[in-house]
């Protein structure tokens, strides 16, 4: 059912500066996942399952192979007429001589004659760095059904962790949002916010225009719009989310979000034909596993060569294990090569790198994920 009173905005400009060198020349959302996909097939894949139509993805840090990947939308279905994936980087402001968004806020601010162009009843807007399936047509009935000036989708995340997080503390009989408080030290809820938010298009925009006025805003939507639609006694309400959720912000938590893979119970199930996830269709070979390859509950996509052994681990297209080489607790990104006896342990191995023969990275007893971004001599 398509969702044209709804549009679509997703947040793609964050540095993802705790992915280290995997985005030192590429935006977050960009990287990639899952043996062949991007982080950005994750919620284009969502729209485009949930029926809405028209999506802008607003970029910013070292976002010229995103903005490329992105642009047309065929990739999601989403270049049919009157639809389409529209890529919006920041504006120049010549009062400051910017050309960056302020904050997540901000980034709908210098885009509403974008939004108005179309006209929406009501605006989603999302993270654009986060691996999950949801159905916004779902949550939108929810916003409907509440008659919500507002809606966010939680998550119930351990109390003890619930610091890390925005956290939403609702009314548990009707759901509807009381308090919003950012990282708290003593959380009174675990519901995490999502980053997602459905929003009253013509509200929004109201709260967005006074928001640029103001020099002492944030022009953030956690530090600044939520809570002033909360201190306007706005109908605010929680949308709560039950499934595979991750935050890829980190070199462990990509590395766990790729392991989950080998669970068949994770909850993302990417085999789903009913809500599939869609990328760019690279030609490749099928993998080739020798018959003296020791394999051993791994995730071996299109391309890959495996010669030597190859156990709990992730392997993305064209990666290749060379004869007697050991890939254990590891991710290979695309097209990374280790050569003959070689050993990787509990690594991440970024794009294209090359592990000379003999060479050993990553130890079994290490606390965190060790990234490999850079060739490795034998």
């Amino acid at each position: 059912m398509k969702q044209n009173n709804m549009l679509a905005m997703i947040l793609a400009g964050g540095r993802g500066s705790r992915l280290h060198d995997l985005t030192n020349k590429v935006a977050k959302p960009a990287v990639s996942y899952g043996g062949k996909y991007k982080i950005i097939d994750f919620p284009l894949s969502n729209c485009a399952n949930s029926g809405i139509d028209v999506v802008g993805v607003l970029t910013q840090y070292e976002s010229v192979l995103l903005n490329s990947y992105v642009a047309g939308g065929g990739r999601w279905g989403l270049d049919a007429r009157d639809s389409g994936v529209f890529v919006l980087p920041p504006r120049e402001k010549a009062d400051a001589n910017l050309d960056v968004y302020r904050g997540t806020a901000d980034a709908i601010s210098q885009n509403i004659d974008f939004v108005d162009n179309y006209d929406p009843e009501y605006m989603l807007i999302l993270s654009g760095d986060h691996i999950y399936k949801m159905n916004y047509a779902k949550m939108l009935q929810s916003h409907k059904e509440n008659k919500a000036d507002a809606t966010i989708a939680v998550i119930e995340v351990p109390m003890k962790e619930a610091s890390r997080f925005g956290i939403m503390n609702t009314d548990p009989e009707t759901g509807r949002i009381v308090e919003f408080e950012e990282k708290p030290a003593q959380p009174k809820s675990n519901l995490a916010s999502m980053g997602i938010y459905i929003f009253n298009w013509k509200l929004l925009r109201k709260m967005l225009l006074a928001d640029m006025k103001n020099e002492e805003s944030s022009h953030d939507f956690g530090k600044d719009i939520i809570p002033a639609l909360l201190n306007d006694d706005k109908r605010l309400f929680a949308y709560k989310f039950k499934g595979y959720w991750k935050d890829v912000g980190t070199i462990d938590s990509l590395w766990e979000a790729n392991m989950d893979l080998l669970d068949k119970k994770n909850g993302l199930d990417l085999d789903d034909r009913t809500w599939k996830i869609y990328t760019e269709d690279k030609p490749s070979l099928p993998q080739y596993i020798s018959s003296e390859a020791d394999v051993k509950h791994a995730f071996i996509t299109q391309g890959c060569i495996v010669e030597g052994e190859v156990k709990n681990s992730v392997l993305f297209t064209g990666a290749k294990v060379g004869a007697g080489a050991k890939v254990i607790d590891s991710v290979l990104m695309p097209d990374v090569v280790v050569e003959d006896g070689a050993v990787v342990q509990r690594a991440l191995v970024a794009d294209g790198v090359k592990i000379g023969s003999g060479a050993s990275v990553g130890s079994a007893d290490s606390e965190h994920i060790e990234l490999v971004a850079k060739n490795v001599k034998g």
